[in-house]
């Protein structure tokens, strides 16, 4: 639960950090309307997020969950999913590349890929909406040294080359030092101080 929760989030690379069952995951799904809070208000661009239509909010604050949920199909089809359903057209290549992945995936069946692979796509399907903020829950957290670090150097690769705000959670300290230019400390539910290598 969370509780007496207030703080903005400027524009670049925010992270929400704190330990497991703290809330961040919560957090994370009132930005775009995953679940509304029970009271106050979340804000986005100064109006509250229940003002906007919930279909439009969401192809601008894209979520990437922390499991990939890949539908069954080629990349391709899961990549243009949410364009598809917004009446629009992907650019499929693209958003794979953006996501760290050659565009040759775009015809390997999705059930066929590693855990890696399948987040990157799940990645890609958010970037082919091209929203203006990108939501991550743990975006690391199920994958091996070797695939982190590749995820890691494709989210540093995106503040580079987009004019994208992100918003990510994880309870590994050293990964939001890495790439967050600020860091919200979670603990029960409630904003702390965190630990004292935290940067202020």
């Amino acid at each position: 639960m969370l509780e007496e929760l207030t703080f903005g989030i400027s524009e670049g690379t925010t992270c929400i950090a704190g330990p497991s069952g703290a809330g961040k995951s919560t957090l994370l799904r009132l930005f775009n309307r995953l679940s509304d809070p029970a009271g106050g208000t979340v804000r986005y661009r100064g109006r509250d997020v229940r003002d906007y239509d919930v279909l439009a909010l969401r192809r601008e604050v894209g979520l990437v969950p922390q499991l990939p949920a890949l539908l069954n199909g080629t990349v391709e089809m899961n990549v243009s999913f949410g364009a598809r359903l917004a009446g629009e057209a992907a650019d499929v290549a693209t958003a794979l590349r953006l996501a760290g992945l050659d565009e040759t995936f775009a015809d390997r069946p999705a059930g066929r890929l590693s855990v890696g692979e399948q987040q990157r796509v799940m990645l890609a399907r958010a970037l082919a909406l091209q929203p203006k903020v990108l939501l991550l829950d743990e975006p690391t957290a199920a994958l091996d040294e070797r695939s982190k670090a590749a995820v890691e150097r494709t989210l540093l690769d995106l503040r580079e080359r987009l004019s994208l705000s992100v918003v990510f959670v994880t309870h590994e300290l050293a990964q939001a030092e890495r790439l967050a230019d600020r860091i919200v400390w979670l603990e029960r539910g409630r904003l702390s101080r965190g630990p004292a290598t935290v940067p202020s």
